[in-house]
């Protein structure tokens, strides 16, 4: 049987892989809000870590654009604006369809048999009804297409635009009619 997980699943991570998902979702959702300090040392007895850790996380999320450091400031939370998301929805549009040609060229018949088993597996939970697990396979359903076109680069990219967008709308409870769009 064929194992669905999010692309992201953290619980076998390292602690670093774990704290840094963990940061991340705190942003992205809002618990961190934009413009809050940082404070290591709450994070250090908040995540049971050192502080080499956070460190590591709060470079990581720097670099991804949420979290400024201010020189003999610190660390600030910058998140993600309604125009980050647009324009992020914009980019991912535009990669995916590059990373559907790309597999339709490239995709193995592992991968195809992949695909065509993840899509049964959407259209049986869209037919109960279980919105929570058709979206979880429907994340699998996209990282197979994603390596299919065989470019890491694409694959990164689009990983990255997928656990970010993930929290967007993560206090919005989805109408049945929501199924239809996915797929």
């Amino acid at each position: 049987m064929f194992k669905f997980t999010e692309m992201n699943e953290v619980s076998n991570a390292p602690i670093s892989t774990s704290l840094l998902a963990n940061l991340q979702r705190d942003i992205l959702t809002g618990r961190l809000k934009p413009g809050q300090k940082i404070v290591e040392q709450e994070l250090c007895n908040e995540y049971g870590v050192s502080r080499t850790p956070i460190r590591e996380a709060l470079r990581q999320l720097e670099a991804d654009g949420l979290v400024e450091n201010i020189l003999n400031r610190g660390a600030f939370v910058i998140g993600m604006s309604d125009q980050d998301y647009e324009d992020m929805f914009d980019m991912r549009k535009a990669y995916e369809v590059q990373a559907v040609e790309w597999a339709i060229q490239r995709i193995t018949e592992e991968e195809m048999e992949r695909l065509e088993e993840t899509f049964e597996f959407m259209e049986f939970y869209t037919m109960r009804n279980d919105i929570e697990k058709m979206l979880v396979i429907n994340t699998g359903f996209h990282q197979i297409i994603y390596e299919a076109s065989h470019n890491r680069m694409l694959q990164k990219q689009l990983a990255s635009y997928q656990n970010f967008l993930k929290y967007k709308n993560s206090q919005v409870v989805r109408s049945d009619s929501y199924l239809t769009t996915v797929l």
